[in-house]
């Protein structure tokens, strides 16, 4: 049975996947028809909004550092973990312990933050942080919280998403992130195969989340 509803949710992953790198496809193609049908004002303008965008990106970039963006970091407290994540739209936290699974995590999590400025990537020890983990329902390490906008949404917990190993890729760690909105998507990766699974419940003796957690991880 597990092994049945594994395939199925890689079976969903791969679809999504194959999706968004047909509708990049597609934009590009629509892109390079534009761009074919452009006169020297039209192709003025193009430059100056390139410019425009770049600067925006520029600025952007500057903004995520300033707030600690970039880099791999532990943080001690609960009350630092509300601080971590006022006003973030993506961040990522490895609730773990001095093992090795964790360490793995580890490894793939100090390169992706590196990779993905738009994201916030911090670690907490989840035997230091009890309120945390009891207000989350941490019950396997390692796991990650994926949090959007100030809330959970969802969780990476152990390596069942990752194809069950310690020995799974940067690369598959990154579309499972991916998958839950938490990074934006490797272009360049969009069109392999991917091996994670994306899975919005935990699994394993699944714990089903109180009906009054649905507004709010931190009401």
């Amino acid at each position: 049975m597990a092994n049945m509803q594994q395939a199925i949710v890689q079976q969903a992953i791969e679809h999504s996947v194959l999706a968004a790198a047909k509708q990049m496809e597609d934009q590009l193609d629509s892109q390079l028809k534009a761009l074919e049908n452009m006169d020297e004002d039209d192709l003025d303008n193009l430059r100056q909004k390139r410019i425009d965008q770049l600067k925006l990106q520029a600025k952007q970039k500057k903004e995520w550092l300033a707030k600690g963006h970039g880099e791999y970091r532990e943080i001690f407290s609960d009350k630092e973990f509300f601080s971590e994540m006022k006003g973030e739209d993506r961040l990522i936290c490895h609730f773990f312990r001095e093992n090795w699974p964790c360490k793995v995590m580890d490894k793939h999590l100090a390169i992706l933050a590196q990779q993905h400025l738009e994201t916030k990537f911090i670690k907490i020890n989840a035997e230091k942080s009890p309120y945390l983990t009891e207000k989350l329902k941490i019950w396997m390490l390692p796991t990650l919280a994926l949090v959007k906008k100030e809330k959970v949404l969802d969780y990476v917990v152990g390596f069942d998403d990752l194809g069950g190993k310690d020995d799974f890729s940067t690369e598959v760690l990154a579309g499972r992130l991916a998958a839950g909105g938490v990074i934006h998507p490797d272009e360049t990766a969009a069109a392999r195969k991917p091996t994670a699974t994306q899975r919005n419940v935990r699994q394993g003796g699944v714990r089903s989340r109180d009906s009054d957690d649905e507004d709010s991880d931190f009401d």
